[in-house]
């Protein structure tokens, strides 16, 4: 078709952070915002690695690879539909986890550096360890998650941003409309869904 290839092939955008950063609720609202699909990395978790840590029991990275590999899977099958973005919620919280979810991109090579011209994208939400807590004990009293309040400080430990990766780190106090804005700003030239915000949305979208 004339024209089809000015259309980007489409972004995996990540949104980031350890337990009851907001995650979730963002990459929901990004996919809506966008008109795309919307991965949800706990569903990817087995019963096994879900009941180990509804006892609060972290889970080890040979738990975790399994689940890395099947949530990269997810997105390179999205990726390679072709001018097509998906919103993926991760706590990929540590370097080597992301090398696999960026695997996800079937032309990104893992330990090659080549951060930039990666498709899958990661933004960050991060508050302080006092406001997480609240966060997260609350939803645990309200039987909303299978991953209890004691689990958070493993993640915090956890958690490794290498400046080298260019991820964009965000406050999570700051509404999710607005951080969903910022980053459909921050990639827009490179987002193949053709969701267009006025110049107010994009004067406003500041939180990064």
């Amino acid at each position: 078709m004339a024209g089809s290839d000015l259309v980007p092939p489409g972004l995996a955008i990540v949104i980031m952070g350890v337990s009851g950063c907001g995650k979730s609720t963002v990459a929901a609202m990004l996919a809506q915002a966008l008109g795309c699909s919307f991965v949800e990395a706990d569903d990817y978790h087995s019963q096994a690695n879900k009941a180990k840590m509804s006892k609060g029991v972290p889970l080890t990275d040979t738990d975790r690879l399994p689940w890395l590999e099947s949530l990269s899977g997810a997105i390179r099958e999205r990726l390679d539909c072709g001018g097509e973005d998906v919103a993926v919620s991760c706590s990929a919280l540590r370097h080597e986890y992301r090398e696999i979810l960026r695997e996800g991109d079937r032309g990104y090579k893992a330990g090659s550096g080549s951060y930039a011209a990666c498709r899958v994208k990661f933004v960050c939400l991060k508050a302080s360890a006092e406001v997480i807590a609240e966060r997260v004990s609350r939803r645990a009293e309200e039987g909303g998650h299978f991953m209890p309040a004691s689990l958070l400080r493993s993640q915090l430990e956890l958690l490794q941003i290498d400046e080298a990766e260019g991820i964009t780190e965000v406050d999570s106090t700051v509404s999710p409309d607005e951080i969903v804005r910022a980053t459909i700003a921050r990639f827009r030239e490179e987002l193949a869904s053709t969701v267009k915000l006025n110049p107010e949305e994009l004067s406003a979208a500041s939180c990064f």
